[in-house]
């Protein structure tokens, strides 16, 4: 163990560190062995009380605020790579940068950004496994927005995907598990040197590496999973960074040295370049394919990695009842069935109006007239009726029928 003595005086109010191997704890003198308890103990039980009563119902609401305002986002940022297909400009998904002079562009871009900011503030409150499942109600909001704002069609199918998305997340949160506590950066650097998290994290990199360099310039224009698979792997690094960040930002307000630590720089690194990956990929989705589509399957997407990453990192599932890990992966499936509906009948003309009716009283048919029997008894009636069946026109010529005795 080794001691650092912040103050070499060791005078009231002076800070001590205690290092043993990767543990670091600050310890503060405040006098006396007296009674008194100080100001800033009692404001720091305070703040724990309010965040162990509190804390879920604040990330809660953190998330709704971030779900509705990423949901308008994509609509102001689709509206302005429309404007930009307008004027002729080269195009997004063309590598084209046009867009970045577009008002209504950044519009949705700081929209996102503050989405982004209260889903930052939901981690630190609240399990990534809860905050996550619940953007499939930025889908919903925005789904809703194209239909009226983009013209893009949503049908009655459609809709009812986006309402089973809503209901599989809710069994995911009732379902959710506990995540490992993580209360210092010191311990959050040694969950990111696990064996296990730290080969999932090549695999989902050399993968997006692949998807960026050999699969995307071939195949990104026809097909909406390439671009969205990209988003989604670089999601989990940059929510697994805006959960390292809030812990440091918490720790900076507890009065630890943070300041010193590296993470919280690594972690800004990489959040900065997986955001900007996620936003450029992100566009050129959005410049081909419909909104409608392009939101809902990168959330499964996106919530099928943070979810795995978390797993493997805070080893959320290891405490969990079978009632519960069955409950979150029939949420997670009731999603999944919720996006493939919006996505496999999204060509399909289906609403209240055109749905099959069924009548009470139908009309009963009409009975279809009895054929005429004919018979051939002799050769006077076969004459006869061949007279009977039909008189020749003016312009036709007159039949004659000759009968051999």
């Amino acid at each position: 163990m080794e001691l650092r003595a912040g103050n070499a005086s060791c005078e009231n109010g002076s800070l001590i560190s205690l290092y043993c191997s990767s543990q670091e704890v600050l310890c503060q003198i405040v006098g006396g062995l007296s009674h008194e308890v100080p100001n800033n103990a009692t404001f720091d039980s305070w703040q724990e009380r309010i965040r162990k009563n509190y804390g879920f119902y604040i990330g809660l609401g953190l998330t709704f605020v971030s779900s509705f305002l990423i949901g308008s986002s994509v609509i102001l940022k689709k509206k302005g790579l429309l404007r930009l297909v307008a004027t002729g400009a080269t195009r997004a998904v063309d590598g084209g940068y046009g867009y970045l002079k577009d008002l209504m562009w950044w519009a949705g871009f700081l929209t996102m950004a503050a989405g982004e900011v209260a889903n930052f503030g939901a981690y630190a409150f609240a399990p990534a496994t809860v905050v996550t499942p619940l953007g499939s109600l930025s889908v919903l909001i925005s789904a809703i927005l194209s239909s009226y704002f983009l013209g893009e069609r949503l049908n009655l199918l459609g809709k009812l995907g986006c309402v089973i998305c809503v209901a599989g997340s809710t069994v995911m949160v009732i379902h959710a598990p506990e995540e490992e506590k993580v209360n210092t950066v010191v311990e959050m650097a040694s969950k990111l040197k696990d064996t296990g998290f730290i080969v999932f994290a090549v695999l989902l990199l050399v993968s997006c590496l692949i998807l960026i360099f050999i699969v995307a310039p071939r195949y990104g224009q026809r097909n909406i999973l390439i671009y969205i698979t990209i988003c989604s792997v670089i999601g989990a690094f940059s929510v697994t960074a805006v959960k390292g960040l809030g812990i440091t930002v918490k720790n900076f307000f507890q009065g630890l040295p943070v300041v010193r630590h590296p993470l919280p720089y690594i972690l800004s690194l990489i959040l900065a370049l997986s955001l900007s990956t996620q936003v450029n990929f992100l566009n050129r989705a959005l410049d081909i394919f419909n909104t409608s589509l392009v939101f809902p399957i990168y959330y499964v997407f996106f919530t099928t990695v943070v979810v795995t990453s978390s797993v493997i990192l805070f080893k959320e599932w290891y405490s969990m009842s079978a009632v519960d890990i069955v409950g979150t992966l029939s949420g997670f499936a009731t999603i999944i069935l919720g996006v493939f509906m919006l996505h496999a009948f999204k060509d399909l003309e289906v609403s209240w109006a055109n749905l099959p009716r069924t009548h009470r009283n139908p009309t009963p048919p009409s009975p279809a007239p009895e054929p005429r029997v004919i018979r051939l008894e002799d050769k006077n009636v076969l004459v006869d009726n061949i007279e009977l069946a039909g008189t020749p026109s003016p312009v036709e010529k007159p039949k004659v029928f000759i009968i051999h005795s």
